[in-house]
């Protein structure tokens, strides 16, 4: 997500029609492995959080708070970090982000209690948001101009896949080793990460800096203000359930650890394809394809607890939902830049934020649901906010189906259409 200016590069003063060197693609590499483990870090607690929760003697409603926690600070720290680094090589930032991964993963693999536990994401939670919003704008920066589209995409599959396959991942170390084995492999992972950034990235001088006058002046615009509320929605409806998924398969469909890592695995699976897919038809209605995975999103929820005691109406119905949650964040990144063709710098900074509010008061209010109420209610729940979530996306009327969607530099939308 591009959240500042992408100032040229050195090499962009060179012929653009010269290939970039291998040592421009190591840094790409290094970029994207440490956005695989940024993400990865975010999300390997939902698979893991019934063993965490046990050990750590808390309910496992309380335990998501390893899933607030760092969605909160990170919302802060998205535009936040790029507000206060101002004109600081990106390089520096980068490799400081991704050593306090490091102490992230460290502190949580060896945490003594839950509050410990906490003060390790919360380390996540203030590297995250950073990250998220400069690992993609270096990548016109890190090789030359023609070869900037494969950089992005390469960075952006780090992170593809780590939304999909860190949770599987993480069960399926622990069914072999523990949970803090998880977070150990992690930090291993990141440790690699952060010597090829401080090996290969080079010098990231930037001169300008993202402005809070500039989200003040998006925010106050209708139409980027209702598509931050439909992202909010639809990513709530996600994680208000998914946190708790793993309990869920555990308690509710009585699945076995094995089975549950297997299923989880399968999601990330369909998922990752599902994001590919998506790149195509979403090129040609934007607005009707992120209705069909809002709906799938909504219909897997709705029917999980209904159907919760036949173990293939389980499997379908998850495959279902990892089929719906691997094309969103492509498909709702592409709506956020269409919204705001004018600021595309402070309206990614807003997406991200709007994405860890999401995660945060989704995985703190489903935890209430979970432990007061139960975990089917939960997903009653995460389907109704799926539901809100057409809704918002219905009051944008038919233009809004009818717009061209052309991949990432596609003419966004104006005020009132889109």
């Amino acid at each position: 997500m591009l959240i500042e200016d992408n100032l040229p590069a050195s090499s962009h003063s060179l012929d653009e029609t010269a290939s970039s060197s291998l040592r421009s693609w190591l840094a790409v590499i290094a970029v994207a492995i440490g956005a695989f483990a940024f993400v990865t870090t975010e999300f390997l607690p939902v698979g893991l959080l019934p063993r965490i929760a046990a050990e750590l003697g808390v309910l496992p409603g309380t335990a998501g708070l390893m899933v607030t926690v760092p969605g909160i600070i990170a919302a802060i720290s998205a535009p936040g970090l790029v507000l206060i680094a101002g004109s600081m090589d990106r390089r520096r930032v980068f490799i400081l982000l991704t050593a306090l991964l490091l102490a992230s993963n460290l502190i949580s693999a060896f945490a003594p209690n839950f509050l410990v536990m906490l003060l390790g994401r919360a380390l996540l939670g203030a590297a995250l948001g950073g990250f998220w919003t400069l690992a993609t704008a270096a990548s016109a920066r890190l090789v030359r101009p023609k070869d900037s589209a494969r950089a992005m995409a390469i960075i952006l599959t780090g992170v593809t896949c780590a939304t999909v396959i860190g949770v599987p991942l993480g069960t399926f170390i622990a069914s072999f080793a523990s949970w803090r084995g998880s977070f150990m492999a992690t930090a291993l992972l990141v440790a690699v990460a952060l010597v090829a950034q401080f090996i290969f990235v080079p010098s990231l001088p930037s001169a300008a800096a993202l402005r809070l006058r500039d989200l003040v002046a998006l925010l106050r615009r209708p139409h980027p203000r209702r598509s931050m509320l439909l992202v909010a929605l639809a990513f709530g409806a996600h994680f208000c359930s998914y946190t708790y998924i793993t309990p869920f398969m555990l308690r509710n469909a009585n699945m076995s650890m094995t089975t549950i890592t297997w299923l989880l695995l399968g999601f990330g699976i369909i998922g990752f394809f599902s994001n590919f897919a998506a790149s195509s038809t979403v090129t040609r209605n934007l607005k009707v394809s992120l209705a069909t995975i809002i709906s799938l999103l909504m219909f897997s929820l709705l029917l999980l607890p209904l159907l919760q005691h036949s173990p293939l109406g389980v499997v379908v119905l998850v495959l279902t939902w990892g089929m719906a949650f691997g094309a969103l964040p492509l498909c709702c990144s592409i709506w956020i830049q269409r919204a705001t063709p004018d600021a595309p710098e402070a309206g990614s900074a807003l997406f991200v934020s709007v994405i860890q509010i999401a995660i945060a008061v989704g995985s703190l209010v489903g935890g209430v649901v979970v432990d007061h109420v139960g975990i089917s209610a939960d997903f009653l729940l995460g389907s109704g906010l799926a539901l809100l979530g057409l809704a918002a996306l219905a009051s944008f009327g038919r233009a809004g189906a009818s717009a061209p969607a052309k991949a990432m530099v596609a003419p966004a939308c104006t005020d009132g259409q889109c």
